[in-house]
């Protein structure tokens, strides 16, 4: 199967972005012991106040498995409370050879 990719565009809540960087070590930890298919995230900061999550997938169906869980787990909960908009959400298939070069 091809990795799925997850690609999330998002604002903080004002203030708030010193919240969500301390936050995301938990958030990742959680998706590790929690969702089935998880492979990794690299967190991206944009121009003008916006940052790109970067998640990979084991597969399409262990993403949208994750998407159904929500904010489940008090880290998950807890970086997702930071954001104020979500400015893009879109999802692909990685076509440089899945888990090479990770």
């Amino acid at each position: 199967m091809a990795v799925t990719v997850e690609l999330t565009r998002f604002r903080t809540v004002p203030g708030r972005t010193g919240d969500m960087l301390a936050a995301r070590p938990a958030m990742v930890a959680d998706f590790r012991a929690d969702r089935a298919g998880f492979l990794g995230a690299r967190l991206v900061r944009l121009a003008d106040d916006e940052w790109l999550d970067i998640v990979e997938w084991r597969s399409a169906e262990d993403f949208a498995a994750s998407r159904a869980k929500g904010a489940n787990r008090p880290g998950i909960a807890a970086f997702f409370a930071t954001i104020a908009e979500l400015t893009g959400d879109e999802q692909g298939v990685r076509v440089d050879g899945g888990e090479e070069g990770r």
